[in-house]
């Protein structure tokens, strides 16, 4: 009995044992093949042009190409749930912005959880907003906007690329912010949203600078504020919402790298550092730094400070969707 119990202790240990050394093989080749990117919005946008401008890059640290997938729909979460269920060795990588943190909240019926089914490898990138008034909409600055639309509420129309975008998403945190219900205007997507703003159909949009600071620039657009804690170098005589007394007014359109849930953590951190590898690169910090992207320091660019920045982003903007009741499902 002493020796049927010892040979079964042993051939434990044995399994336990390959087993390990398994995994830590799969790591060592890894990657033996492409790896695949998956971005979650369609080709030409800006967080598809992140991932292309870091995929070579990245290919280049790891020994592998690195191939941008676009796999669209539903806000993001096709894309998420595709990469949730998909096999944790590496393979299928996936950037995704601060919709990743909105998801929860926005659909009642989300099949993954963003906090449970992914590995973090880190943040990557974060796009500045801005709140933006057509060329002919009265109020000039914006004390005279807090007037306005206080006076006005519904009157006032507030533009948005759809439901689950960042648009609707500042949109909606302004309004709270405000205490005023303003009526909103649901685009598909930002192209068509700022083609009626610049025509003047509609009087509010808060969009990313990536589109917008062309039309700024040109006096096509009335300017109400960033939404960055600090002014940014592109625009520098346009104030921060905070500093004109919207205190803590803040949304950045952040973007972070994620894997399936059980990837092994060598996998992940060989992916981490060709992520930094790749932010470092004078290419990449030149093209990002001219479309007004403003790459996160090293310290987010690990796993544990992109999973602590999801749990803090989804606690914060669950309660504005919930009290909108802007649900895309």
């Amino acid at each position: 009995m002493k020796l049927r119990k010892s040979l079964f202790t042993g051939l434990c240990a044995i399994a336990s044992s390959v087993l390990l050394s398994g995994n830590a093989l799969a790591a060592d080749v890894y990657p033996s093949k492409p790896v695949t990117l998956v971005v979650p919005f369609a080709a030409g946008g800006p967080t598809d042009a992140v991932a292309r401008l870091i995929a070579v890059p990245m290919g280049k640290e790891l020994g592998q190409s690195v191939i941008v997938e676009n796999t669209v729909g539903a806000g993001g979460t096709i894309a998420a749930t595709r990469v949730a269920r998909s096999a944790p060795d590496g393979y299928m990588v996936f950037i995704h912005h601060m919709g990743m943190a909105t998801a929860p909240a926005l659909y009642k019926k989300l099949p993954f959880d963003p906090m449970k089914d992914f590995e973090y490898i880190g943040q990557v990138v974060d796009v500045p907003m801005v709140l933006l008034g057509r060329k002919n909409f009265p109020p000039n600055n914006f004390k005279e906007l807090e007037a306005y639309i206080k006076a006005n509420k519904e009157k006032v129309t507030l533009a948005n690329a759809g439901p689950g975008a960042v648009s609707q998403l500042c949109g909606l945190l302004f309004m709270s912010r405000e205490g005023v219900e303003l009526t909103t205007v649901p685009y598909k997507g930002t192209g068509p949203a700022l083609t009626d703003l610049l025509g003047g159909q509609v009087d509010l949009l808060c969009d990313q600078t990536t589109q917008t600071i062309p039309y700024i620039k040109d006096g096509l657009v009335k300017t109400y504020g960033v939404t960055t804690p600090k002014r940014l170098p592109a625009l520098p005589n346009v104030p921060t919402l905070d500093e004109q007394g919207l205190k803590g007014f803040e949304v950045k359109v952040w973007h972070g790298l994620y894997v399936s849930k059980g990837t092994p953590p060598a996998v992940v951190n060989k992916i981490n550092k060709a992520l930094n590898v790749a932010l470092n690169d004078p290419e990449v910090k030149t093209r990002l730094a001219e479309s007004n992207i403003e790459i996160v320091p090293p310290a987010k660019r690990t796993p544990k400070a992109l999973q602590d920045h999801l749990d803090a982003e989804i606690n914060k903007w669950g309660p504005v969707i919930r009290k909108a009741g802007a649900y895309a499902d």
